[in-house]
């Protein structure tokens, strides 16, 4: 089905994530991306990763697929904010409908 492995990749990319959630500075209750997203530099710091980790792809340790699951994983917590902050615009406006 698939002509570039894009399930194994997927199956590559979830196990990446998981394992980010395994690593040392990862074991505290807030994880330091939570704190740039609460102080309103997440979106910033996102696209700041994607940039370092594409550039470094085929540089830094040659071309290590690591640094492209980076790429990914910070493509994903932005995803992941922007539609957060989409449910809570949708909530807060049924809540003031609500409220009306």
């Amino acid at each position: 089905m698939y002509k570039f492995n894009e399930d194994l990749i997927q199956t590559r990319l979830k196990n990446y994530i998981d394992s980010t959630y395994d690593q040392h500075y990862a074991q505290a209750k807030t994880q330091t991306t939570e704190i740039v997203f609460e102080n309103g530099h997440g979106e910033g710091f996102c696209i700041g990763n994607i940039i370092k980790y594409a550039q470094r792809f085929g540089k830094k340790d040659g071309k290590n697929e690591k640094d492209l699951y980076k790429v990914l994983h910070y493509t994903i917590i932005l995803l992941g904010a922007m539609h957060e902050e989409e449910l809570k615009e949708l909530n807060d406006y049924h809540l003031e409908l609500k409220n009306d």
